[in-house]
């Protein structure tokens, strides 16, 4: 058997794989791109083990290991996945990036250290918050 064939094949599955990570959207299709994926290297690992004809069958013994670990993956993928279809009713990636961090940390003290002695019992007032604020954007501009 010539080493050309399966290669060419992984090459198809891993391209084929790759395209269904980049341009799909559903969570579920991009998880089982990434199996394609794994399978294409599973692939070659067993071709070049049987091509190189190794009498520790390491290329078997890791595509062993892959399988374990890709089960393991696609448990917990679609576990996340199913929570937030339960949560927001669309398994869509576009949609997830309302996950992120809000503003709500830029609601933070100005002294990350602790409060100064002089303003320690003394709550911060209406009119000194914004000037606050006002100087932590011109910090980070």
């Amino acid at each position: 058997m010539h080493l050309a064939y399966p290669a060419v094949l992984a090459a198809l599955l891993f391209c084929t794989g790759l395209y269904g990570v980049l341009a799909r959207r559903n969570a579920i299709l991009v998880l089982m791109s990434v199996e394609l994926m794994l399978n294409a290297v599973n692939l070659n690992l067993v071709a070049f083990d049987v091509w190189l004809r190794d009498a520790l069958h390491s290329g078997q013994a890791l595509t062993l290991f892959t399988i374990a670990i890709a089960a393991a993956e696609i448990g917990i993928g679609l576990a996340i996945v199913l929570a937030v279809y339960r949560n927001r009713a669309s398994s869509d990636i576009d949609r997830l990036r309302d996950t992120a961090e809000t503003d709500e940390a830029e609601e933070l003290p100005d002294d990350p250290d602790g409060p100064d002695d002089e303003s320690a019992g003394a709550p911060e007032d209406q009119a000194t918050a914004p000037a606050g604020k006002a100087k932590k954007a011109e910090a980070t501009a």
